[in-house]
């Protein structure tokens, strides 16, 4: 099966930030759900608007096997983006901007968007602008999910949305995934929020890969340790990327060569990808 998307050897330098985007290869086939994690500054956005064609790039990206920036209108067929900045025309009313689609994308339901919205508040004569950011939110979804799209980026896409609206909006998302040939990247800082859709992981920091593996990969190459104090010197011999310390006990995160050496020192128990994205982040500089 071929890449829906291939990234291969991608670097970005500013003349005034230096280089925010470091050597970063990455590949993605039907059914993958990438987690694209990092602080502020990471080379989140930058890597994203790579992959949109909306900057010059060092390195290879194919989406579908056309090139971002040079082969922009054959990318777009296939790829959709939804930021936490609304990007709909706020001078239409719903209805015009779905009957818009439906005049301008040959592969657009209309059936399928209405019967998306009919789920929601949202009402066809409501103007854009009046829409609160968890509409917009859910409007610009159920645009992408009628138009049949392959590969679909996520930058942010909950933010200030309050629990409603993001149990929704990741329900319709999980029906969109459980199509056939679909690809989803999604950049959140609410990284437990999304750890139950993603297949993969990506970390970034200062640019650089910091950890990409499949999600699976994650428990079976780390886990947690909680221990008593007496046992901190011993432990601390054993790599531990991070640890948080309790009352009595402290919680390592140790890489699982060590499980054997202190399964009669505590409890063990499965990391989660939140506590691994915050020792990373710390661990490398």
């Amino acid at each position: 099966m071929s890449a829906l998307v291939s990234v291969k050897h991608v670097s970005k330098q500013y003349r005034q930030q230096g280089e925010t985007l470091q050597n970063v290869s990455f590949e993605l086939r039907a059914g993958q759900v990438l987690g694209l994690l990092g602080h502020n500054g990471a080379g989140k956005s930058t890597l994203i608007n790579a992959l949109l064609g909306a900057l010059e790039y060092q390195g290879t990206i194919r989406i579908n096997g056309y090139e971002p920036i040079m082969q922009r209108d054959k990318v777009m067929r296939s790829l959709s983006y939804i930021s936490d900045v609304n990007v709909l025309p706020d001078w239409m009313s719903v209805a015009q901007l779905l009957n818009y689609a439906e005049g301008v994308h040959t592969g657009f339901d209309r059936h399928k968007a209405d019967v998306l919205l009919r789920e929601t508040n949202i009402k066809p004569r409501t103007r854009i602008k009046a829409l609160s950011k968890g509409m917009k939110v859910q409007l610009h979804l159920a645009l992408v999910i009628a138009t049949n799209t392959q590969i679909l980026i996520l930058d942010e896409p909950t933010l200030g949305l309050d629990l409603v609206y993001r149990d929704t909006f990741y329900r319709h998302l999980s029906e969109w995934l459980h199509d056939d040939g679909r690809v989803l990247i999604i950049a959140s800082h609410e990284v437990s929020e999304i750890e139950h859709l993603l297949t993969d992981v990506l970390i970034l920091k200062h640019g650089r890969t910091v950890l990409q593996a499949p999600m699976a990969a994650i428990s079976q190459d780390y886990f947690i340790l909680e221990a008593h104090d007496e046992y901190r010197a011993q432990i601390e011999m054993m790599e531990p990327l991070s640890w948080q310390k309790g009352l009595a006990t402290t919680k390592w995160l140790l890489p699982s060569k060590y499980a054997a050496q202190v399964k009669d020192l505590g409890d063990i128990c499965h990391v989660k990808l939140a506590d691994l994205f915050l020792a990373l982040q710390k661990e490398v500089s």
